[in-house]
């Protein structure tokens, strides 16, 4: 089992990370970069990360949610509003790699720590800021959710393009590829400065990072000038009979990709005549008719039982998988297998479940090395590593 000071490992061993950030995306970001060995402070105002009390928890402060996002970091609480607690940040900033946040910029400038703030101090500093919309634009001060953030960005009316409701998707999807956005950037930046010495401040914002990756592949028609029809919209995907396929005893998800897994599955469904229809035999017929072919899809799958289906897929490569729900995905063998949900024991709160990190390096792996912090569990350490004895309380 863990212990609470290891040796340092992973890739990024070596690296300090100061983490301003609270909730998901930064959090989420620097949960990652301590998996990977970089030693993240997370500076937490009295209270701690809302995080902190989401329900459920056995103790206060110590909520599931936070366990696992806030692992993998030591926790110092400051007052950045006291000259104090301020001064206490700037010092540690001196000695860091890299600063991450999501406070919004006019609140960083009012508490002193803009990119030129801190430049002053610590020019080979990466400084990575996240926050709903871009600094220069009429929106930068606007406050900015993930639900927010999938209205803006589109994502909200792909939903309702398919459904004819504004669904949200259920899950923080903004939060999270922004947080994966904020790791990618920072390391980035970190390998240019190990070339040059050069800092530099590197900004996410929120809304052209989800804009950008929703037009992956719906761009479209609109990627060509003048726009080709149907203009922006991958329609594969739009469409509304896109759904997981009923089988004899459940639901899978079936997906015939090529023109041969197209002939393979309707021949195995007692229907080979419908490969030779034009609609289904090449790709292109496919994707213009995609409704038709979905439908048919969905029409002919109850034929067969989900181990039947899934049998035949597997013989002549097509991609199938059963239906899981959360529970069972994390509970399946494949996962287990993987250790990708694994138990440890908090010094406080006992018995917990984990997400292990899922990439696999075969030389430096990512593991938890210490569990989340209690609120301010590491002021007192950290601030006698910057030589500042007389601050051991709470900034």
């Amino acid at each position: 089992m863990t212990t609470e000071h290891p040796a340092p490992e992973g890739p990024l061993s070596g690296l300090r990370i100061v983490e301003l950030a609270t909730v998901i995306m930064g959090p989420y970001a620097g949960a990652q970069l301590g998996d990977l060995g970089a030693d993240v402070i997370k500076i937490e105002a009295p209270g701690g990360d809302p995080t902190r009390h989401f329900e459920p928890k056995r103790n206060q402060g110590m909520a599931g949610a936070t366990l696992n996002i806030n692992r993998n970091k030591r926790s110092v609480e400051l007052d950045l509003k006291t000259a104090t607690g301020h001064d206490a940040l700037l010092a540690l900033l001196r000695t860091a790699d890299a600063f991450l946040t999501n406070v919004r910029p006019d609140a960083l400038r009012r508490l002193g720590l803009s990119y030129d703030d801190v430049a002053e101090i610590n020019p080979g500093l990466v400084y990575v800021n996240a926050q709903g919309f871009r600094s220069d634009s009429p929106l930068s001060g606007n406050a900015a959710y993930d639900d927010i953030l999938q209205a803006a960005s589109g994502l909200v009316a792909l939903n309702e393009c398919v459904t004819g409701e504004p669904y949200y998707v259920p899950t923080v999807i903004a939060d999270k590829v922004c947080g994966l956005v904020i790791v990618q950037s920072l390391l980035a930046a970190l390998r240019h400065r190990d070339r040059t010495g050069l800092g530099q401040h590197v900004e996410v914002p929120m809304a052209d990072t989800m804009i950008a990756f929703n037009l992956v592949e719906h761009l479209a028609g609109a990627s060509l000038e003048p726009t080709r029809d149907p203009g922006y919209g991958y329609s594969r995907v739009l469409s509304s009979e896109r759904k997981a396929c009923r089988t004899a005893d459940g639901f899978m998800c079936i997906l015939p990709y090529n023109d041969r897994n197209w002939r393979d599955f309707f021949t195995f469904a007692g229907r080979p005549d419908l490969a030779e229809d034009s609609r289904f035999a090449t790709m292109a017929g496919r994707v213009r008719h995609a409704d038709e072919v979905y439908l048919r899809l969905r029409e002919l799958t109850p034929k067969f039982t989900t181990a039947e289906w899934q049998q035949f897929c597997d013989r002549v490569s097509i991609p199938a998988h059963p239906v899981r729900t959360l529970e069972e995905a994390a509970e399946s063998e494949y996962a287990r297998q993987g250790g990708l949900v694994q138990t440890a024991a908090h010094p406080t709160e006992g018995a917990y479940r984990y997400v292990a990190p899922p990439v696999r390096f075969s030389r430096t792996p990512g593991r938890l090395r210490r569990h989340c912090p209690r609120l301010g569990e590491h002021t007192a350490e950290v601030l006698a590593e910057l030589g500042r004895p007389s601050e051991l309380e709470t900034c």
